[in-house]
């Protein structure tokens, strides 16, 4: 059954922490799994959560810290001395302790460092902290288990007992040749049915994906989601094996990937959370909302042009909300199914054959919408000159938002720039005044206005 956080759970650890019963605390979470631990954290007061992070042991604690939502694992962190953090890393694996460590002044970061009594992990953090953020070298792990080629069976076996004490989870057997180049891989499977005097060379297979140690970490995970791939090994250019990054990784990734999207495409320009200051909420929404003022004020401008048509045919005002809200929507549905195939990387082929497909979508959509639109204008004002217009307007204005919808995040993403941005207010505003601009002018046209 999933553990579950009831506030009478709540309510007996902070009596429990009042009374400083270390004794019963440690029992009440022995069977409690680290990440619901981090949930619980999360909902007590600052002084409780270090009280618990304190009393409990460095191996639980240490994948608390990975769990607990990064404000409060900084405040924790703060309070923390740097022997007490390297004795949290240090139980580890290194690319979580390198995140960790990777949060605090360079200057903590060296005194930390300095406190592990690993040299090699801390040699390992060391290296993955001088990678560049969003790549595969800063995602890695360095903890695998590898083999030479020119081993046999038999002394594999050995060999590999020593090295998986310090991996979680073996997904695979990386093969390298005597100077640490990439040249295969075996499962445990290949290895248990192998014969004990074979060379790992023989039962070997030399195709293995692998991605190299600057390669943006989108990438990565688009790869290991094509070939469904539990781990991936990171080489550098010379193909020398340097690490892994597994699944759970680059379930963060895309978790952090989708975040920011679903973001930007509801006018944010910047991570934040419901728990951030108001200035810090104001200063992410505050673009986007002072380019919706903007387009605004275009629609209003473009409008008093058209003061003339207004006064001849005053029910075209009326349905400027409509024509500017099908703008709108049809130019979202658009960016939305482009930004999702460029995730995806499904959006293959030529540009123009994209947008010629979408402006079919985009009329035929339109032509059945304005049938509606026609005989509800028809029958209720009794002008079939007004009708005509109004549902023309609209399916011009639909293939218009249709095209700019699909062709704004395919220029965006050619130009290195992320597409979702297209899907948020920018594209709605844009929509919005080109709607506006052509519903009057064809109204005029077909009015005679």
């Amino acid at each position: 059954m999933a553990f579950e956080i009831t506030d009478e759970f709540l309510d007996n650890l902070i009596e429990l922490i009042a009374l400083d019963n270390s004794k019963a605390i440690t029992s009440l979470f022995a069977e409690v799994h680290y990440a619901d631990i981090a949930e619980v954290l999360d909902e007590v007061s600052f002084d409780e959560a270090i009280y618990v992070i304190k009393l409990l042991d460095s191996e639980k604690t240490s994948e608390i810290l990975t769990e607990l939502d990064e404000d409060i694992r900084e405040k924790i962190l703060e309070n923390l001395s740097a022997k007490e953090i390297a004795d949290e890393v240090g139980e580890m694996d290194s690319d979580d302790a390198a995140d960790i460590i990777g949060e605090l002044s360079e200057e903590r970061q060296e005194r930390v460092i300095n406190a592990l009594n690993d040299d090699e992990l801390a040699a390992d953090i060391k290296e993955l902290l001088s990678y560049e953020d969003n790549t595969a070298g800063a995602l890695m792990a360095k903890e695998l288990v590898k083999v030479y080629e020119t081993w046999t069976v038999a002394g594999c076996m050995r060999r590999i007992r020593g090295q998986a004490k310090d991996v979680t989870r073996v997904h695979s057997i990386y093969v390298v040749d005597k100077e640490d180049k990439l040249v295969g891989r075996l499962s445990l499977k290949d290895l248990i049915i192998a014969k004990s005097d074979q060379k790992i060379s023989e039962i070997s297979k030399s195709k293995v994906d692998a991605v190299d140690v600057n390669e943006d970490d989108e990438e990565v995970a688009k790869i290991m989601a094509k070939y469904d791939l539990e781990a991936i090994p990171v080489v550098d250019q010379n193909n020398i094996l340097l690490g892994r990054i597994t699944i759970d990784d680059i379930v963060d990734v895309l978790k952090d990937e989708a975040d920011k999207d679903y973001q930007m495409a509801a006018g944010l320009t910047q991570d934040v959370d419901s728990d951030d200051s108001i200035f810090q909420l104001t200063k992410a929404r505050l673009p986007w909302l002072f380019l919706g003022l903007v387009g605004g004020v275009g629609a209003f401008i473009i409008m008093e042009g058209f003061q003339t048509v207004f006064s001849t045919y005053a029910t075209l005002f009326f349905f400027t909300p409509l024509i500017a809200a099908m703008a709108g929507n049809v130019g979202v549905q658009s960016s939305a199914i482009i930004v999702q195939g460029l995730a995806n990387d499904d959006v293959k082929g030529s540009v123009n054959k994209r947008l010629l497909k979408e402006m079919f979508l985009a009329a035929l959509n339109g032509i059945i919408l304005a049938l509606f639109l026609f005989g509800f204008v028809w029958a209720y004002e009794g002008e079939i000159d007004l009708a005509l217009a109004i549902s023309v307007s609209m399916v011009a204005v639909i293939i218009i938002a249709g095209l700019i919808g699909t062709f704004v995040p395919l220029f965006l993403n050619k130009r290195g720039i992320d597409p979702a941005i297209a899907t948020g207010p920018f594209i709605t505003t844009s929509n919005d005044i080109f709607g506006i601009l052509i519903y009057f002018l064809i109204a005029k046209l077909i009015l005679g206005i």
